[in-house]
């Protein structure tokens, strides 16, 4: 008898993994989310509501916005403690910080820059947004804060925030992110790109062909550059494109989940 019930037990616990071991291979991958200078976590909320009802699970990090390799280090640091494939996602500067925390993560397996940076090694925001005529961000800029050690802090003036940032999205929601917005340091805009994981994971780009902190030819070229598996430009769309067209973000990043 003392037999039979350990052959049975045998059996249920080997059953068992067996359904654990297919559930895991076919779970869908985590997507995470990681937004941009100006901006908070709050600025994908849209877009999450859309990846949960399609049965995602969703993080949205908080950047810290206070240098490139330590904002790319804590992404990387979320994502290892993540048991799924995941698919980084960044916006803006954030697409600087998922290049380089892709870097040496073993379960990312797409990259998604929403109106993004994508760096090259040694690249910074600052030069990229120069490459090609078209940003009107410097003269938005407020007087800075002055942080310990000589650094300063950068907002956007809130008075040109809404044309500047987020001229597609409804006046009073924009002057709401205005007073919102988290400062980036000006160090993080220019330091070198460590790492570009773009390099070697599949690449997916989507911007607005009115963006006015990056140039979209600058978007473009970047994602030419990284032979985007597929690029989106959404005519007159602004730079927070995840805010105002958050269907079109959400199905470019499910397109990328679900090339895993």
């Amino acid at each position: 008898m003392h037999r039979i019930i350990k052959l049975v037990l045998a059996g249920a616990i080997s059953a068992a993994a067996v359904v654990t071991s297919s559930s895991a291979a076919f779970a869908k991958p985590t997507i995470v989310l990681v937004h941009g200078a100006f901006a908070d976590s709050s600025s994908w909320n849209r877009v999450i509501a859309l990846l949960e009802k399609d049965g995602y699970q969703v993080v949205a990090v908080a950047n810290p916005l206070r240098g490139l390799k330590s904002d790319g280090d804590y992404v990387r640091r979320v994502v290892s403690g993540l048991d799924t494939p995941v698919v980084l996602v960044g916006h803006s500067y954030g697409g600087s910080v998922i290049s380089d925390a892709g870097v040496d993560s073993k379960n990312v397996k797409a990259l998604v820059f929403v109106a993004a940076f994508a760096p090259s090694k040694g690249e910074s925001a600052i030069e990229l947004s120069g490459k090609y005529p078209g940003s009107t961000l410097g003269p938005t800029l407020a007087a800075p804060v002055e942080l310990s050690g000589g650094a300063k802090d950068l907002y956007i003036d809130r008075a040109k925030f809404p044309d500047q940032f987020a001229a597609d999205v409804p006046s009073a929601a924009a002057k709401l992110m205005a007073v919102a917005q988290r400062p980036i340091t000006d160090a993080a805009l220019s330091e070198p790109a460590p790492g570009a994981a773009w390099e070697n994971i599949p690449s997916w780009f989507i911007y607005g062909d009115a963006d006015k902190n990056i140039p979209p030819r600058t978007l473009e070229w970047m994602a030419e550059r990284a032979k985007s598996k597929k690029t989106v430009a959404i005519p007159g769309a602004s730079h927070v494109v995840m805010i105002s067209h958050p269907g079109e973000v959400a199905r470019i990043i499910e397109q990328a989940a679900s090339g895993l």
